[in-house]
Parts: C-alpha cells; sequence; structure tokens
C-alpha cells in the first residue's frame, strides 16, 4: 500500500489538524550557540516526512528539506516519483551547523533511525522511490564510508545494505509536504503507528539503539 493510501486511511479515522504557530526552536530558528557557518547533506531515508522531522531533532541541524533525489527526471513532481520510473528516491537535504554538529555524527545518527538491512523500501512504504542511501560529496564520502563500516559491524555487513551514493541534484517537493510532522502531527503520529516504525527500530537496532522513532 503506497504512503498516500495510508494517510487517506489515517485521515479518516483522525480528526485533520490543521496548522499551527511554529514551536520554540522550530526549523530555521536561531540556535545558542549558532556559529552561523553552514553546511548541507542529503539522506534518503524511505517517507521523508519521517526524515525530515527526526534531522529536525538533532541539535545543530538548522533546517531540513523534503523532496527527492538520485533520479533522471528535472524537478520531479510527487506523483511522478511514486509512480516510479524517475529513478528519484525520497530524499532530504539537511542544513547544519558544523560546530555545533558534524557530518559524521549527521550520518551516525541516520543509521538509528532506518533499517538499513531493507533494499525494498521502510516500514509501510515499498518500492524504489523508498529505498534507502546517502548522498556524500567527495569531501563528504570518507567519513560517510566510515560510518557505514562502523553500523553495518554492528548489525552484520551482509545484512546491511544501505548504500553511500555519489552527491545528486536535490529537487524539493511541494510545500505541502514541507514539515508535515510539525504542522500536522496528529495525521502523521496515526500513519508512523500505522507502520510500526518505533517497534521495527528497536527490532534492528535494540531497545538502547534508536535515536528517533517519528
Amino acid at each position: 500500500m503506497s504512503r498516500r493510501a495510508l494517510a487517506n486511511l489515517v485521515i479518516l479515522v483522525l480528526a485533520a489538524c490543521s496548522p499551527g504557530e511554529p514551536a520554540a526552536g522550530a526549523p530555521g530558528a536561531r540556535q545558542a550557540g549558532d556559529s552561523g557557518r553552514r553546511e548541507v547533506a542529503v539522506f534518503a531515508g524511505g517517507c521523508f516526512w519521517s526524515v525530515e522531522a527526526n534531522f529536525e531533532r538533532m541539535p545543530g541541524v538548522v533546517a531540513a528539506v523534503s523532496g527527492f533525489a538520485g533520479g533522471s527526471v528535472v524537478n520531479p513532481t510527487y506523483d511522478q516519483v511514486v509512480r516510479g520510473g524517475a529513478g528519484h528516491l525520497e530524499a532530504v537535504q539537511v542544513t547544519y551547523d558544523p560546530a555545533r554538529i558534524s557530518y559524521r555524527q549527521l550520518v551516525d545518527g541516520f543509521w538509528l533511525t532506518i533499517d538499513p538491512t531493507d533494499p525494498d523500501g521502510q516500514f509501510c512504504d515499498r518500492g524504489a522511490p523508498y529505498a534507502t542511501a546517502v548522498f556524500a560529496s567527495a569531501s563528504q564520502r570518507p567519513a560517510a564510508e566510515a560510518s557505514r563500516r562502523a553500523a553495518a559491524a554492528r548489525l552484520g555487513p551482509a545484512r546491511f545494505v544501505t548504500p553511500v551514493r555519489d552527491a545528486a541534484r536535490f529537487w524539493p517537493a511541494e510545500a505541502h509536504h514541507q514539515d508535515f510532522a510539525r504542522l500536522n502531527p496528529v495525521r502523521y503520529g496515526g500513519y508512523s503507528r500505522f507502520c510500526g516504525r518505533a517497534a521495527r527500530l528497536r527490532a534492528v537496532w535494540g531497545e538502547s539503539g534508536p535515536i528517533a522513532t517519528g
């Protein structure tokens, strides 16, 4: 079942939540100790609503944008990507302050929010657009590969299928997909529970493993 179908199911049983005012420390807000420096990283971890929400909780992350990367279609729409054939993965572009969180720490944290043993999607989102990847520039690749080796050693290298891929053009998704979990907490919470994200992350990483289950 696609995420759209799941979201529609959730809407039928849960009251819609209207967007509210951004909370203190919302994405893009100036954080204590902010150096003003900015660097960018791109991750694909299945549903971009979840990837975005998880990164926005990490201290030192300034913003996270939902979108697409890795395919051949220029400026793709959500419908083009989820139908298949565009080659893109749902992805998130993370802007962070390198004085507060390193690229290696971002990658280390990313593994713990996904199931890197699943080659066919993530949780209830199945198919090629929901595959996982770390998109790394030439300068980022050594840290990304080192982080991957460490995480794979924990789970078993043969089981660990999420690759480190070359950096690719990132295309933002439509506006209504941005900050979905924060602006629609009831609807997103229903989707997340229906997908069994928290239970699967505990099964993969153990009770003390996951740093986020959104």
